[in-house]
């Protein structure tokens, strides 16, 4: 379980990186003056079939909202894990998800990659093997789910609400290939 855990942390983290890099993309002039048809195109002019979504990894990556989250799994070496078949559910929680869980553990961020154990515990409780769609996990109210730490999460609905542990879910569904991504507010702290 702690191996798919991985993966699926390690594809976030890739994910992160790449919505980094391509963050400052600008796409609306290359729409508005036709390019951007040209491009999706084949030789026969027949529009090209949607692209898949990336792993995980390339998913958060692509987002952008995840660099502290990507660099989190690339520090605990679980970039291949998360790129890995999957499929995956990852619990991602927001760069200031982050930036709130080190200011309450009095920690950096730098202080928290240096200690991979804790890293990868922390990393793993963010993902539940399997692929979860929030269309299931809105029937899960009340129940424990295990993670790939081997730890539980429990599910909590409330009207629109649904929250994991404390967190709030704030975004369901962004489809990955080898899973799905649900984006919290807050970082989830294993039981110790």
């Amino acid at each position: 379980m702690q191996t798919r855990f991985v993966r699926l942390l390690a594809a976030l983290l890739a994910v992160s990186l790449i919505a980094a890099a391509c963050g400052d993309d600008d796409t609306s002039d290359a729409v508005s003056s036709g390019e951007a048809a040209e491009e999706t195109s084949d030789e026969t002019d027949q529009p090209t079939e949607a692209e898949e979504p990336g792993t995980v990894v390339d998913v958060a990556v692509a987002n952008g909202s995840f660099t502290t989250l990507v660099a989190a799994v690339q520090a605990a070496g679980l970039v291949d894990t998360l790129s890995g078949e999957g499929p995956f559910t990852v619990l991602a929680p927001t760069d200031d998800a982050f930036a709130a869980a080190l200011d309450a553990l009095g920690l950096t961020a730098d202080e928290l990659f240096a200690d991979t154990e804790l890293l990868t515990s922390v990393l793993t409780y963010h993902v539940i093997p399997g692929e979860v769609p929030s269309s299931q996990v809105v029937t899960l109210d009340g129940q424990a789910v295990t993670t790939v730490n081997g730890a539980d999460v429990t599910i909590t609905v409330d009207g629109d609400t649904v929250m994991v542990n404390d967190a709030t879910v704030a975004a369901v569904d962004v489809a990955a290939s080898n899973g799905v991504i649900h984006v919290i507010d807050t970082v989830l702290l294993p039981p110790s």
